[in-house]
């Protein structure tokens, strides 16, 4: 089934209540080693798919932060929390889609997008949008889900899709995209990939922009 931006809009929309409820605890782990190396990469950060705000009061006041996401209500629980924590460091929060970004070339230091791979309609259209407007030396840090792509659980995988894309995000969704994506994306190299709670179905990646 194809994701279409509108659909996970309203998808997200919908999640928005109980976002945190139900993914708080659970991307905790991966919110925080996310956000300890984008720090160490550079403090101009774009979070694309910030949702909630959940993650915004996580990073150091001295990092400048702009959020941007797709889901009207997603950014009313943002803008809500940034106003009620008094986060002065966040400049920005903007109804924006991933594979359409509004910045200039090599406008920020890092670019993370947790969780947001796997939900929006053209992952390498994000993808290429995040090379864009991340400099030349910074670094795109991503927790992601990691489909099997083959065996039982890949079938299972493959067999839900028609559900969970509904939903807002896809089950299928192996590792093999990522290497492609990058094989064809002489401006990255992959840094890092490690596995994140829970069960290791998810991964913190980290690619750094290439000089020149």
């Amino acid at each position: 089934m194809e994701m279409q931006t509108a659909g996970v809009a309203t998808a997200y929309d919908r999640w928005a209540p109980i976002y945190d409820l139900v993914f708080g605890n659970v991307f905790a782990t991966g919110r925080r080693e996310a956000i300890e190396v984008a720090e160490r990469a550079g403090r101009r950060i774009l979070e694309v798919g910030v949702g909630t705000g959940i993650s915004l009061p996580l990073y150091s006041p001295s990092s400048e932060l702009h959020g941007v996401d797709i889901s009207d209500a997603m950014l009313d629980k943002a803008k809500e929390r940034v106003e009620r924590l008094g986060l002065a460091n966040v400049r920005e929060i903007k109804r924006m889609d991933a594979e359409a970004l509004r910045y200039a070339d090599d406008a920020f230091d890092v670019v993370v997008a947790q969780y947001v791979i796997t939900a929006v309609p053209d992952p390498e259209k994000a993808l290429d949008e995040f090379v864009r407007v991340v400099r030349p030396g910074g670094e795109i840090v991503i927790t992601t889900r990691v489909g099997a792509g083959r065996g039982f659980r890949g079938g299972v995988e493959k067999a839900l899709m028609p559900v969970t894309s509904r939903l807002g995000f896809r089950t299928d969704f192996p590792w093999s995209r990522y290497e492609e994506w990058a094989a064809r994306t002489p401006q990255v190299s992959l840094i890092e990939q490690r596995p994140l709670p829970p069960l290791g179905h998810f991964s913190l990646v980290r690619y750094r922009k290439l000089a020149g």
